[in-house]
């Protein structure tokens, strides 16, 4: 079998598809049976997505906000 999977290109790191959205305080989060939860999706360098959740282990809706923020400001790229 031919691997046809170029490895440099897998292990680069994932891209993440963040939005911010002043109009919209809730993006981003997702409620679910009382514990809000962040989500976004990661852009993999073989061209495909993944749709991931983290759990934000809060039912308090400010904390979660707080949570959300402090998260996306430690992982989201950067723009120059």
């Amino acid at each position: 079998m031919i691997n046809t999977h170029d490895t440099a290109a897998l292990a680069a790191p994932a891209k993440l598809s963040i939005r911010v959205s002043e109009a919209n305080r809730l993006h981003h989060l997702w409620n679910n049976n009382g514990t809000w939860w962040l989500h976004y999706t990661e852009h993999l360098a073989d061209f495909t997505k993944r749709r991931v959740r983290r759990s934000l282990r809060t039912h308090d809706l400010e904390l979660a906000i707080a949570r959300r923020d402090a998260w996306l400001r430690t992982n989201a790229p950067r723009t120059p």
